[in-house]
C-alpha cells in the first residue's frame, strides 16, 4: 500500500502547505512559514515518532494520499478504478446491472452483485408472509431459547367464565324466562343457562321461574312445568330441584300477598314435578309432621290429592292445559262448543267472557262466532236466538272479539249457508233475521249486513214475458 501511495504522489505532486488538515485564516497565511517550522509535533495519527522533520513530513504526505485514495475508491467502486504499476489511476468501465431498470416490481438485485435471484427466495416484499403456496408446520419449541419455560410446556388454556354475582342473578335470569314464555323453546333456555356460571345459585332457577309463572297465565305455567322437566338432568340436578321447591314452600307467606291462590298453584307444580319424575315420590312424605305454616300445609295437601287422583286416571300433565296456538284445532272447537252450551244453561255473560279469554286464542275467535251462529240456526226456540245475540253484543262491546274476527265469523257462515240449509230448511230465513238483529244491536255494520245471502225461488211471470223463468231474491 505504501508503494502505491509513493507512486501516486510522484505522479501528482502535492505542495506541503496543502497537506494541512485544517483551514487557516489570512493572518495565519502571512506567518505560515514560521509557524510550520516551529510547531511541528512528533505525533501522527496518535503515534509518537522519534524521527527527523523530513521523515515526519514524508509520513504526513503518505497519510494524506491514503485518505484521498480511500475516498476515491469508495466513490468510484462501481467503476473499477485502480492504480497502475506506475501510479496512474486506471478508470474501469461501468458494469451494467443484470436486471432492467424499467421493469417495475422486479425483486432481482440491480447492483451487479449476486446471482440475479429474487430477494429472500421470492418471499420478501411488503405485506408478504412467505412464498406462494408455502404451508407452515407446527413450530418446534427450542429448549435453548432463553425464554423457554418448561413449566408452560404442557399448559392447557381454557375460557374461564366468572361466577355470576347474587345481585346480578335476577337481572340476568328473569329476561331469559320471560323470553321463554314468548317462544317456548326449552333448548334455547338450556343453552343460555349453560353459558352462565351460576355456581351455588343454580338451585334458585326453578323457584324463580315458578314465582314468575304464578303471576302469569295458565299457558305460562304449563310452559314452566315443561321447562323444569327439560332442565332436570342437562342443567339442573334432582337435588337442585328439591332445594328449589323447599325454598318455594318457605316463601309461600310472601307469595300469597301477590297471588292469593299461590298454595294451590305451588301444590300443582309439586304434583306435576313428581309426575314428571323430577321430584321423588317420598318428597311430600318427608314433610309429614314437620309443617307449621298453614300455606305450606295447604300446598302439600293439594299435591297429595292430585297424586291420588292421578292413580284413578287423571292426567296431571294436562292440568294446566295447552296454551293458545299449541292446542289442536279440534280440541279448541270442542271447548268452544262446551262454552256455548254452558252459557245457554247459565246465561252468565261474564263467565263466558272469562272462559273465552282463558283459551288465549284471539286469532281463532272467528270460530267462536261461527259456532254461535250455527247453534242459533240449528235451535228450535227463540231463547238461544236472543241469548247468542246478547253474548255477541257483550263480547263486541268489551273488545274481546275484534271487528275483524266478527266479520270473518259471519263471512264463514255466509259461505257455508248452502250446506247448512240441507240439514236446516229454514236456515236462510233464520240467518236473515239474525243478521238484521245484529245490525240493529250494533254488532255488525251495514256493509256486512248487505252481504247476507238470500235463497232464490222460481217465479213464473206473465205471458207477456214469454214464459221465461227468472231467479229473484225475496
Amino acid at each position: 500500500m505504501a508503494a502505491d501511495c509513493e507512486a501516486w504522489l510522484n505522479a501528482n505532486p502535492v505542495e506541503a502547505e496543502d497537506l494541512s488538515d485544517s483551514f487557516v485564516s489570512g493572518d495565519e497565511d502571512n506567518r505560515g512559514s514560521v509557524t510550520s517550522n516551529k510547531n511541528i509535533h512528533n505525533e501522527i495519527n496518535g503515534n509518537w515518532l522519534s524521527s527527523s522533520s523530513n521523515s515526519i513530513h514524508e509520513a504526513r504526505l503518505k497519510a494524506k494520499a491514503k485518505r484521498r485514495l480511500r475516498k476515491n475508491s469508495s466513490r468510484d467502486s462501481g467503476r473499477g478504478d485502480s492504480l497502475s504499476d506506475n501510479g496512474d489511476i486506471v478508470r474501469g468501465s461501468l458494469v451494467a446491472p443484470t436486471s432492467p431498470k424499467n421493469k417495475l416490481l422486479d425483486r432481482k438485485s440491480r447492483l451487479g452483485k449476486g446471482r440475479g435471484l429474487p430477494k429472500k427466495g421470492g418471499a420478501g416484499g411488503k405485506g408478504v408472509w412467505g412464498r406462494s403456496g408455502e404451508v407452515y408446520g407446527p413450530e418446534e419449541v427450542d429448549e435453548k431459547d432463553p425464554n423457554y419455560d418448561e413449566a408452560q410446556e404442557n399448559c392447557v388454556y381454557e375460557t374461564v367464565v366468572p361466577p355470576l354475582e347474587e345481585k346480578d342473578f335476577e337481572k340476568t335470569v328473569i329476561p331469559i324466562v320471560q323470553e321463554y314464555f314468548e317462544h317456548g323453546d326449552t333448548n334455547e333456555v338450556a343453552e343460555l343457562l349453560a353459558e352462565l356460571n351460576l355456581g351455588t345459585m343454580r338451585s334458585e332457577v326453578p323457584s324463580l321461574a315458578v314465582s314468575l309463572a304464578l303471576e302469569a297465565k295458565a299457558s305460562h305455567r304449563e310452559l314452566t312445568s315443561r321447562l323444569l322437566a327439560d332442565l332436570c338432568g342437562p342443567v339442573l340436578s334432582p337435588t337442585d330441584m328439591e332445594h328449589s321447591f323447599d325454598r318455594l314452600l318457605r316463601e309461600l307467606p310472601d307469595l300469597v300477598l301477590d297471588t292469593p291462590g299461590a298454595p294451590q298453584l305451588v301444590g300443582q307444580f309439586i304434583a306435576r314435578a313428581v309426575s314428571d319424575q323430577i321430584l321423588s315420590k317420598s318428597y311430600i312424605e318427608g314433610y309429614k309432621g314437620r309443617v307449621d305454616c298453614e300455606f305450606t300445609r295447604a300446598a302439600l295437601d293439594r299435591a297429595t290429592v292430585l297424586l291420588k287422583m292421578s292413580m284413578g286416571g287423571l292426567r296431571i300433565e294436562n292440568q294446566w292445559g295447552a296454551g293458545g296456538g299449541q292446542r289442536p284445532v279440534i280440541q279448541l272447537i270442542k271447548e268452544m262448543n262446551l262454552l256455548l252450551k254452558e252459557y245457554i244453561l247459565s246465561g252468565d255473560c261474564k263467565e263466558a267472557e272469562r272462559c273465552l279469554r282463558d283459551l288465549e286464542v284471539p286469532h281463532f275467535h272467528h270460530e267462536f262466532v261461527y259456532e254461535a251462529i250455527v247453534m242459533v240456526l240449528e235451535s228450535k226456540g227463540e231463547k238461544t236466538f236472543k241469548m247468542v245475540l246478547q253474548l255477541l253484543r257483550s263480547l263486541s262491546t268489551s273488545s274481546v272479539i275484534t271487528v275483524d274476527q266478527m266479520r270473518r265469523g259471519y263471512g264463514r257462515v255466509y259461505i257455508d249457508i248452502a250446506e247448512i240449509n240441507i240439514d236446516v230448511p229454514r236456515a236462510y230465513f233464520i240467518l236473515e233475521q239474525f243478521v238484521d238483529e245484529s245490525f240493529n244491536m250494533g254488532i255488525i255494520d251495514a256493509k256486512l249486513r248487505d252481504l247476507c245471502p238470500c235463497r232464490g225461488r222460481k217465479r213464473f211471470v206473465s205471458e207477456g214475458d214469454g214464459g221465461v223463468v227468472k231467479l229473484e231474491s225475496y
